[in-house]
This record gives C-alpha cells, sequence and structure tokens, in this order.
C-alpha cells in the first residue's frame, strides 16, 4: 500500500501537487487544511481520503485516527502528543511542526511530512510517501514541491 502524507495545506497547496500523488492508494491529510474546499479537489484525485483535524481547523473531522495497513498500526494526529503515548500504535504521523521527521522514540517511528504550503526550518514545501508492504516493511520518503 503506498499512502500520499500531506499535512499543513492552510487553505492552499502548490498547483502540480494533485498530479504529484498520483498513484497513491490513499491519500493522509494530518490537519491544517483551513478550507474543506481542500479536500473536495483531493477526493478528485480517487483513492480513498483520511483527515484529522488540526489546530486551525473549525470542522467536525476526528481529532485522531487509526488506521492499519498489513497488521502496521499507524496513528494519525494533528499535533506531535507530549511524552510517551498512552495507546500503542508501530507509526505515530502527525504534522504541525511544518518540519518534516522521521524519528524512532521508544520503538515508535515518528513522521512528519513537513508542509506543502508554509514550510518551517528553511525546508522546502513537501508530502511524504509512506509504503507499507504485505511483508509489514515500511518505507517513508519525502517528496519536495
Amino acid at each position: 500500500m503506498r499512502i500520499a502524507v500531506i499535512s499543513d495545506t492552510h487553505d492552499r497547496y502548490p498547483p502540480h501537487l494533485p498530479q504529484r500523488i498520483q498513484g497513491a492508494d490513499e491519500i493522509w491529510h494530518l490537519g491544517d487544511v483551513s478550507a474543506p474546499a481542500i479536500l473536495d479537489e483531493l477526493s478528485l484525485i480517487g483513492p480513498p481520503l483520511h483527515v484529522v483535524q488540526g489546530n486551525c481547523d473549525f470542522y467536525p473531522w476526528p481529532t485522531s485516527l487509526r488506521r492499519k495497513i498489513h497488521d502496521v498500526c499507524c496513528q494519525l494526529v494533528h499535533a506531535p502528543p507530549p511524552g510517551l503515548l498512552r495507546e500503542y500504535c508501530d507509526i505515530l504521523l502527525h504534522g504541525h511542526t511544518h518540519i518534516p521527521r522521521d524519528q524512532v522514540i521508544d520503538g515508535i517511528r515518528w513522521l512528519n511530512p513537513g508542509s506543502v504550503s508554509l514550510p518551517r526550518g528553511g525546508h522546502p514545501p513537501s508530502f511524504g510517501w509512506l509504503t507499507i508492504g504485505p511483508d509489514k516493511s515500511v518505507e517513508w520518503s519525502i517528496e519536495h514541491l
């Protein structure tokens, strides 16, 4: 399964983003959508779209979402939780910081695709590709826009 992971669109994204995420099996948006019309546009790409609510969102999307792909448990949130996770997951995906991340803490892999519209820390706009194989293999890569 190949998943396009985006975050922190804040009402906009580069016009070539939909073309860049063609071929995804799913699209995960990690919050701060700001304008729901963005989700309408992304849903036209075709694969299932899953979204969590960010601190700049005022819509009834879930604040946390769990997806299990080939027995790999993924927790989707907007802001990274402080301290240890209370619930078990293999991968925690978050946005909020606008800075890409790939880090293992206490056996949990923390991933952040950065921001497609307002990057920070000298990083270019970006999104992530998460690939989870039937053998539970996990690949993560950042694509610059």
